[in-house]
């Protein structure tokens, strides 16, 4: 059970539900431009998850900007006007169907060198076969250069006229063999070497490459055709997989009803990491960090700048949202940080508390100045505090900072009294020391005394290295901080774990990946993050209360809520949320004292605090006031169906069934659908006949 507690604080990637269920439709329903476009045009470029989000989407206009976004994230470079890679895409179809469709029944896209001609370009070389007695008609296309695709540094592709009529079929030296290449052959059909030496006798130049597409393999040797040609025609079918990324497509899909449209093409990638940390109050705090993969700025006046609008939420299992907040950040460069923050990651960094729970964080970036956005989804599991022994998860830096006692603010990141520096990435350099930084809770005398914390390196989940330390040595429990050199560790992937052991036996652990690179040195990110106020402050029990209150538990709301509006009876925010815990719980008595200062200032509050206000008054039975607050809310926030439905019912309790009928008219007027509102003028009208 101890184990399951601190997997608790694992935070993985979720996929959104709506995206895994939302209808998926045939390509014969789409428009015909929008068919001919996924089927035709871009069928051997597109990757699976791209294909899958198109045949989504609802709208034509959603699927036009999705065409929009495909191209834009080929384009190698998007500062200018010209995408080079769609037009050399549409290069390459227009030179397929002109020279390899010719005499053919279907179009040339469609041929096998049609389909290799749109995926790799124009080979470096050609070798042509006319035909002889003895060979059917072939071509030896030769690539080089290619490697950014994952394929050799060259390699050959046989096509041949199979039968000596028809199209040019892309040849497979095992699936073929070079007997298919042969007009006749003299030999066993299973006999490939046989084959290739009578191959070698009418066309050396094919037979070379009979047997093996990758020059410099011998597999003339072995007497038999080459497994990894075979691999690599596979490899060129899939090489446009490595060129994007599709990741971009679910970010489509899954913010194209949230961002506005001029975003919905320029979804970047990110790095981003998400932690839980106890604050010595007793308070979790959910710690994120996002990197942009680029920081798109502006120049004015000798001044770069951009803003960043970031919207975040937290929503539970059922989706309802708990918590969430929205901040703007203004950024100003000048000449020498911009070059500075040009080869660097920019990093922003936040914190917020959230009550216990399981919940769907999702924290929304928006470039205002460029129109490009980005996102984090995690899944996240605050523990109940009857779990007592609770291990938080591990966070790896490369630099840490002691602050002193004196230091009451929060800062992102922070263990204790110490600051924790990382990379998004956690990518380490040998010259580091690496901060391996976490939390053990609920620590009872006994295991402070016998238990023993286990680190332990795998590289290449093959145990590397292991140290261990008694528990006592550490002297800022529950905060657990420990520096590792890493001198003596190659270039790598690695994972460290981490365990508590009593007597032997593993009670927690968690782990965390890590890479080690070849570089000497590489940049360190540029960080934005600000310092928030001790957990004193009244904005804490203000966010606390109003999760509360948003999860359902409105009495236990209601105790934070009124402890942040004493501590600041000043703020609108605090009273309104504290009334609506009042109202929910019938004490509307209560609520009265809370408002009645903010109605009776000269600028006019909220239009919410009205419809509170009026609606206890309207509880309690005291209808005069609140048609005097209803009335109040009319002359300074104007008329609506809600305001005006709510005065018809508090007019009709106190007799005056002028007023309510001229009430519920009037909202009939704004909106004439409305059954029940209809019936009420309905009787009164009767009643006055």
């Amino acid at each position: 059970m101890a184990k399951k507690l601190a997997l608790a604080f694992l935070i993985s990637f979720f996929f959104s539900p709506f995206f895994l269920q939302a209808e998926k439709r045939s390509p014969k329903d789409l428009p015909e431009i929008h068919r001919r476009w996924l089927e035709e045009e871009v069928v051997y470029i597109i990757v699976p998850i791209e294909k899958e989000v198109f045949l989504k989407l609802e709208t034509d206009r959603e699927r036009s900007l999705f065409i929009e976004a495909f191209w834009k994230h080929r384009d190698p470079t998007q500062a200018t006007p010209e995408n080079e890679f769609k037009n050399e895409h549409y290069r390459r179809i227009s030179h397929a169907n002109q020279f390899f469709g010719r005499g053919m029944p279907k179009r040339g896209w469609r041929t096998d060198r049609g389909r290799i001609y749109i995926i790799l370009g124009e080979p470096n070389d050609i070798q042509r076969y006319e035909g002889k007695t003895m060979t059917y008609p072939a071509e030896v296309w030769f690539y080089q250069g290619k490697t950014n695709l994952g394929l050799p540094p060259g390699f050959n592709l046989v096509f041949y006229q199979e039968g000596g009529l028809g199209e040019y079929r892309l040849y497979s030296p095992l699936g073929d063999g070079p007997q298919a290449l042969m007009t006749h052959i003299y030999t066993d059909p299973g006999d490939y070497l046989a084959a290739y030496l009578q191959l070698r006798e009418f066309e050396p130049g094919l037979a070379d490459v009979s047997l093996s597409l990758i020059p410099g393999e011998d597999s003339v040797a072995f007497g038999r055709p080459s497994m990894a040609s075979d691999l690599l025609v596979q490899k060129v079918e899939t090489s446009p997989t490595k060129q994007v990324k599709g990741k971009y497509a679910q970010k489509f899909f899954e913010y194209k009803d949230i961002v506005e449209v001029e975003y919905t093409a320029n979804f970047i990638d990110n790095d981003s990491l998400v932690k839980v940390i106890k604050d010595l109050s007793g308070m979790y705090f959910v710690h994120y960090a996002i990197e942009p993969a680029r920081l798109s700025v502006n120049l004015f006046e000798n001044k770069y700048y951009t803003i960043l609008k970031l919207n975040g939420t937290v929503s539970n299992m059922e989706g309802k949202r708990i918590h969430q907040f929205e901040k703007n950040i203004s950024l100003e460069f000048n000449e020498e940080q911009i070059k500075d923050l040009s080869h660097r990651p920019f990093s922003i960094r936040d914190m917020f508390p959230l009550i216990p729970g399981n919940y769907k964080l999702s924290v929304l970036v928006k470039n205002e100045v460029s129109k490009e956005f980005t996102s984090l989804e995690r899944d996240l599991i605050i523990p109940q505090e009857e779990q007592a022994l609770q291990m938080t998860s591990l966070i790896l830096g490369y630099d840490v900072n002691r602050r002193g006692a004196q230091q009451s603010k929060l800062r992102p990141f922070q263990i204790g009294a110490y600051q924790i520096y990382f990379q998004g990435k956690r990518v380490f350099l040998r010259k580091d020391t690496m901060t391996a930084a976490f939390q053990i809770h609920g620590l009872s005398p006994v295991l402070r005394e016998k238990g023993e914390i286990k680190y332990t390196f795998f590289k290449n989940r093959e145990e590397f290295r292991s140290t261990t330390k008694k528990l006592n040595e550490f002297l800022e429990l529950p905060n657990i901080v420990e520096e590792f050199s890493l001198q003596e560790f190659p270039p790598d992937h690695y994972r460290v774990q981490v365990s508590l052991f009593v007597d032997g036996r593993e009670i927690l652990s968690d782990s965390e990946d890590f890479d080690i690179t070849y570089l000497e040195a590489f940049a360190r990110p540029w960080i934005y993050s600000k310092l928030l106020p001790d957990t004193q402050d009244p904005i804490y029990a203000y966010l606390i209360g109003t999760q509360l209150f948003n999860s359902g538990k409105i009495a236990e709301a209601r105790d934070y809520l009124e402890e942040a509006f004493h501590k600041k009876p000043d703020s609108l925010d605090f009273a309104l949320n504290l009334t609506k815990a009042y109202y929910a719980l019938a004490e509307y008595k209560k609520i009265e004292s809370v408002l009645l200062p903010f109605i009776s200032q000269p600028q006019p509050p909220k239009y919410e605090v009205f419809i509170i206000m009026g609606g206890a008054y309207q509880n309690r039975g005291e209808l005069d006031k609140a048609v005097d607050v209803f009335n109040k809310a009319v002359s300074h926030h104007g008329l609506n169906i809600n305001l005006l439905n709510v005065l018809g019912e508090c007019y009709f309790q106190l007799g005056d069934v002028s007023e309510a009928l001229a009430a519920w008219e009037k909202s009939l007027e704004i909106n004439p659908d409305q059954a029940q509102i209809k019936k009420n003028v309905e009787a009164l009208k009767q009643k006055n006949e």
